[in-house]
């Protein structure tokens, strides 16, 4: 490259000569520029090497390469200009600036077209073996997909073209291929393609979008599959290995979620952090998600044997450099939790173990107050008494105006961290949302259960609705919202709109290839102990105050009497207290006024499925 490099600055400033005295060259400007011709060569070659021309694949050759060519052939020209200026010979002076000229185009232009030739020569073919696809949006996604797969899978699916709603990019091209119409038109598309796969490569649509793609797509018989939403992809990058089934998530879609990487770092790195429930969903995908922010150790504390084992090893693979610490104890042991506060003295705390089964909870009521109210005492308590940083309880929506035993023991557990804040040196928060998708409480895995035994699927009331979030979605929010705690708050998510769970079964359903209420039946079955058809947020007296991000509130701070909650303590002391069902619909009833229970013949005979 320097021989080649060497030859083509000498014959940019040839070239400049015959431009300049339009093809007959004086001869002492021939002979005065021979004179320094060695030393412009150096300064050239100097210049690109300086400015690391010769450490590029250029098979790879962009913009910034480019422009890395214009800097360094500047930087030249204008030692160029200096030695013309002082040699015994004067160059004109229109000399370097036509040798600039010239030096980009042939020093740039050898690069380029070097590039063009390899990309030629290299330039993938579609295989008769190869799937055709169908590309939904052309947009950066989209291009990216398409850049993929003809580079790296062009012999498994070759992209036919695209499609896309933007009336600006009808009959446009992206890499050579065609946008070939609208998404009204994939049924065309598809038949008169031959296409196979369909896949939509729009990362930040909303439900409502993706809800109406898939169904227009499922009228066709090409596979569906899906890029990824943004906020599953942590690193910001689409790749092909991403690319995957369309899942019930992707209906539910909204805008992507912003944290504030800097703020979170800020808190968690470096720093001993402690989850309960770890090995639950929303507990796993803590560890998970707090592991990318380096902590010092990360203290992983569930009651699940089999599950604190599976997270372990996933922990000690995924994140080998954090330190990683699992305990096997029981929240409601109070003396065990104690222990395991003194040894590692967390500088945050993230309590997510509780029972959430609502009809199971209404059965035994008295193990929800034990591990919902008195396992999360104990937690507080001791976080408070080793001077815990920040604790952040995981919370419900069922926890406002509760008709359930459970959204009524996770309301008292709210209250005591609410009363402990005031009392100690802890920043207690709490964060409420409603349901997540995937999780083991979540109605998405009996449905797919239901729908694999054939039918039939069943939804409690045609007219239940609920809020949904997915996991990595909820625990984000839930992790900048201990960033944010500053002691006492009740934080309350932004969950988007309600989804009638019906709506979920028949979305659940197609993507199963089915058809609802055809192959596959939907039955009404009641609503179950404890239920409501639609759960809140926030109480009627609370209200909401924003915050710096916009999806997450804080609910307004009802008051909370400290001598009721210290005579509601004091029960909790008692061993005996919580022995049967009755005296734990009691307490409850005492404590949180909106809780009316079920009658208790009504609660243990009724179907928990």
């Amino acid at each position: 490259m320097l021989l080649g490099d060497a030859a083509l600055v000498n014959l940019a400033y040839y070239c400049a000569l015959l431009l300049r005295f339009e093809g007959s060259i004086p001869s002492k400007y021939l002979y005065g520029y021979l004179d320094v011709a060695l030393v412009v060569t150096a300064v050239s070659l100097g210049s690109l090497y300086v400015h690391d021309l010769y450490n590029r694949i250029w098979k790879y050759a962009s913009t910034d390469d480019l422009l890395a060519i214009i800097r360094a052939v500047t930087v030249s020209t204008v030692g160029v200009a200096v030695i013309g200026y002082f040699s015994p010979s004067p160059l004109p002076r229109s000399i370097p600036i036509l040798g600039w000229m010239f030096n980009i185009l042939f020093i740039g232009g050898s690069r380029f077209v070097w590039r063009l030739l390899v990309d030629r020569l290299s330039e993938p073919r579609q295989t008769v073996r190869a799937r055709k696809a169908l590309i939904v949006g052309a947009g950066d996604a989209g291009a990216t997909v398409a850049r993929e797969l003809r580079h790296h899978r062009a012999a498994e699916i070759w992209p036919v073209g695209f499609v896309d709603d933007d009336p600006g990019k009808q009959k446009m091209q992206i890499f050579g291929l065609p946008i070939l119409g609208t998404r009204d038109d994939i049924p065309r598309l598809v038949q008169q393609h031959g296409i196979e796969e369909i896949i939509i490569a729009i990362p930040s649509a909303p439900g409502e979008v993706i809800r109406e793609i898939v169904s227009i797509c499922k009228a066709t018989p090409a596979k569906l599959k899906i890029v990824p939403a943004v906020y599953d992809l942590i690193d910001g990058k689409v790749t092909v290995s991403q690319i995957r089934e369309v899942e019930l998530e992707d209906l539910l879609g909204r805008e992507p979620v912003s944290i504030d990487m800097e703020e979170i770092a800020g808190y968690l790195g470096d720093q001993v952090v402690m989850v309960t429930g770890a090995a639950g969903s929303i507990g796993s995908e803590l560890c998970r998600q707090i592991c990318r922010f380096h902590p010092g150790r990360l203290v992983a504390v569930d009651f699940s044997e089999n599950g604190l084992f599976e997270l372990e090893m996933e922990l000690k693979e995924s994140f080998p450099q954090v330190p990683l610490s699992v305990e096997l104890a029981d929240i409601r042991e109070k003396r065990r939790i104690e222990r395991l506060m003194e040894e590692y003295r967390p500088a945050v705390v993230f309590h997510a173990a509780a029972h959430k089964h609502v009809p199971l909870m209404e059965i035994h009521p008295e193990e929800a107050v034990k591990n919902n109210i008195i396992g999360t005492r104990n937690v507080a308590e001791a976080a408070a008494r080793v001077g815990v940083k920040t604790f952040v309880l995981i919370s419900t929506d069922k926890a406002v105006n509760p008709t359930s035993v459970m959204g009524a023991t996770k309301r008292v557990a709210e209250m005591i961290i609410q009363h402990l804040d005031r009392v100690s040196d802890t920043r207690f928060a709490a964060v409420r949302f409603g349901n997540v998708l995937g999780s083991r409480g979540s109605v998405i895995p009996v449905f797919k259960r239901q729908i694999e035994k054939g039918g039939p699927v069943t939804v409690t009331h045609p007219d239940m609705v609920r809020y949904f979030m997915t996991v990595s979605e909820a625990v984000q929010l839930v992790i900048q919202a201990g960033a944010m705690a500053r002691g006492g708050e009740v934080f309350v998510l932004d969950m988007g709109k309600p989804v009638k769970i019906v709506d979920l079964a028949r979305d659940l359903i197609r993507l199963s290839g089915f058809e609802p209420d055809k192959d596959i039946k939907i039955e009404f079955t009641g609503i179950r102990p404890g239920e409501k058809l639609f759960e809140e947020l926030l109480t009627a007296e609370e209200g909401v105050t924003a915050t710096r991000h916009r999806k997450i509130y804080i609910a307004k701070n009802n008051c909370i009497d400290t001598e009721t909650i210290e005579m509601m303590l004091g029960e909790l002391n008692r061993d005996d207290k919580f022995s049967n069902a009755d005296s734990a619909r009691d307490f409850l009833s005492r404590f949180v006024p909106s809780y009316r229970p079920y009658h208790k013949h009504v609660a243990a005979t009724r179907s928990f499925g």
